[in-house]
């Protein structure tokens, strides 16, 4: 749950009004990776600002700073600048304008998606940071996840925006070392809510090379350990997205287990 604006001490408003030249806010109500989250504009900048207080807020946002830093590829938004003061860590990175990508059948921001997919499955995570390994970042394993590459891990629509410099994905705050194959693998979900069978995102993600690097009975396994994982959190959780999750995730499960051996990819 999001904490309003207003909740940030003075010396914390003061801080960030100095650094920006101004407060112009509009708060973003979506996701829970910060207690606070915002869209901050002044005098000198724009920038996307995130806060937090608690333990584990504040853990999360120290190592999405940290893996933001660290991330070269063109898609992660730069780090303006953080401060830690009155109990919050504040953090502001380059402002994203644009609409959040369409993942649905024929949309144009699919080839900009692919684009970037395939390019992640071709970078290794960034040696001097300390990454999430699969197991840890899902709670589950097999090792067959194991490997070096960057694996974003939440490539959601609301993580993808569509700016007139091109794809921005935002929110590094789960990034994981890993196996290439694993961000097209937890796309899939994404792109059956967004409106593509199984069939269709599995064919359209046979188009990215990371896809081919792993063997069909890994992803079975894969699908079907991620179908039991969201529909477990489903039974504790009454977030309409943790039941979406685990409503797209088991019909991509029921689709591979129906699959014939032949037709696998």
């Amino acid at each position: 749950m999001r904490s309003v604006w207003t909740a940030l001490p003075e010396a914390v408003t003061k801080q960030i009004a100095e650094r920006v030249g101004g407060t112009d806010v509009t708060p973003v109500s979506g996701g829970d990776h910060a207690e606070i989250a915002a869209r901050v504009a002044g005098r000198h900048e724009m920038v996307f600002v995130k806060a937090a207080s608690s333990d584990s807020g504040v853990r999360s946002l120290r190592y999405e700073l940290q893996v933001s830093r660290a991330v070269t590829v063109p898609y992660s938004p730069a780090v303006a600048w953080d401060f830690q003061t009155d109990g919050w860590l504040v953090a502001a990175f380059e402002y994203c304008p644009g609409p959040h990508a369409d993942l649905s059948p024929g949309s144009p921001d699919l080839d900009l998606l692919s684009a970037a997919v395939k390019d992640l499955g071709e970078t290794p995570a960034p040696e001097r940071v300390s990454l999430f390994g699969p197991a840890a970042r899902l709670g589950f394993t097999d090792p067959a996840m194991d490997g070096d590459m960057l694996v974003h891990t939440d490539l959601n629509p609301a993580n993808l925006i569509v700016t007139p410099a091109g794809l921005r994905i935002v929110d590094w705050a789960y990034t994981t070392r890993a196996a290439a194959w694993l961000e097209p693998a937890l796309l899939t979900p994404w792109l059956i809510g967004s409106g593509h069978t199984p069939e269709q995102a599995e064919t359209w993600l046979a188009q990215t090379p990371a896809w081919s690097t792993t063997t069909p009975e890994v992803l079975d396994r894969f699908a079907s350990a991620n179908a039991v994982k969201w529909a477990a959190k489903a039974q504790q959780n009454t977030a309409t997205w943790v039941h979406d999750l685990a409503a797209w995730t088991g019909r991509w499960a029921a689709h591979r287990s129906t699959k014939p051996a032949t037709s696998r990819s």
